[in-house]
C-alpha cells in the first residue's frame, strides 16, 4: 500500500478499532444534523421573511380591521406577523361578544388582547428557535468528541508502539497522523455549527424585535378600532406606535 493512502483517512478508517470507528460515526451523525438543521432554517427564514414583508404591506393599506381578516380567512396565516394579527382579531372579537364571562378574561378586553397575543408571541418564539439547541450541543462538544479519538488513536498507538518494540519515525507518523484526523474533524463539525448558531441567533433576534414592535401598533389598532375620515369612509390603517419595541 502507499504509504501516503496508510496514513490518510481511508487509512485510519480501515486500521482503527471499534471505538475509533464509532467516534467516526457520532461525528458524522453531528454533521449531517447541523447541515440540515442549517439548509432548512435557512431556506425557512428566507421564505418568511418575503411572506411577512408581503403581509405587512397588506396589512397597512387595507382600509380596516375587518378587510385585515377577510385577508387572513382567505390566506391563512403562514409566517409570524400575520399569525399574530389572527389571533389578536379573534382575541378582539371573542372580547366584545363575551365580555367577562369566563376566567380567561377577566381584567377586561385590553388585558384579555395583550394576553392572547403575548400567548402568540411565545409560540412563534419557540417555533423559530427550534434546531438551535442542536446546533449549540453540536458546536461545544464536536470538538471533545474529535479530541476524544484523538487521545484514543494516540493511546492505541502507543500500545501498538510498546507491543513491537519499535519507535522509528515511520512507526510513529500514522499512529500520530490518524490521531491528528479525528481532531481536524471535531474542528470540521463544530465550526459550521458555530457560525450557524450565532447567525441564526441574530436572525431571530430582529424577527422577534420586529414582531414585538408590530404587536404594539396591532394593539393600538384593535383597542381604538379603524380610522374613519371626516366623510365616514374608512381610511387605510397606519402604524399606530412607530419605533415600538
Amino acid at each position: 500500500m502507499d504509504p501516503a493512502q496508510s496514513i490518510g483517512i481511508a487509512g485510519f478508517v480501515a486500521h482503527t478499532d471499534g471505538i475509533g470507528k464509532a467516534i467516526l460515526v457520532v461525528l458524522l451523525a453531528m454533521s449531517l444534523a447541523t447541515w440540515y438543521f442549517i439548509l432548512t432554517k435557512a431556506t425557512n427564514l428566507l421564505v418568511q421573511r418575503r411572506r411577512a414583508a408581503r403581509f405587512l404591506q397588506t396589512f397597512w393599506n387595507a382600509p380596516s380591521i375587518a378587510a385585515v381578516e377577510a385577508h387572513l380567512e382567505e390566506h391563512h396565516p403562514d409566517e409570524p406577523f400575520s399569525h399574530l394579527a389572527w389571533h389578536a382579531i379573534i382575541a378582539s372579537r371573542h372580547s366584545r361578544r363575551h365580555g367577562a364571562e369566563k376566567l380567561d378574561a377577566t381584567g377586561g378586553s385590553a388585558e384579555f388582547l395583550t394576553r392572547s397575543m403575548r400567548r402568540v408571541i411565545d409560540e412563534d418564539t419557540a417555533r423559530i428557535e427550534s434546531g438551535l439547541t442542536v446546533l449549540a450541543s453540536v458546536g461545544s462538544t464536536a470538538p471533545f468528541v474529535g479530541l476524544f479519538g484523538t487521545v484514543w488513536a494516540v493511546y492505541h498507538a502507543l500500545v501498538n508502539i510498546g507491543l513491537s518494540g519499535q519507535g522509528t519515525l515511520d512507526k510513529v507518523a500514522g499512529p500520530v497522523g490518524e490521531a491528528l484526523i479525528m481532531t481536524a474533524l471535531g474542528l470540521a463539525v463544530a465550526v459550521p455549527a458555530v457560525l450557524a448558531y450565532n447567525a441564526f441567533v441574530r436572525s431571530n433576534r430582529l424577527v422577534l424585535s420586529g414582531l414585538d414592535a408590530f404587536a404594539h401598533d396591532l394593539f393600538a389598532v384593535l383597542t381604538t378600532g379603524s380610522h374613519v375620515n371626516e366623510a365616514g369612509a374608512p381610511m387605510a390603517l397606519k402604524p399606530a406606535v412607530k419605533g415600538a419595541g
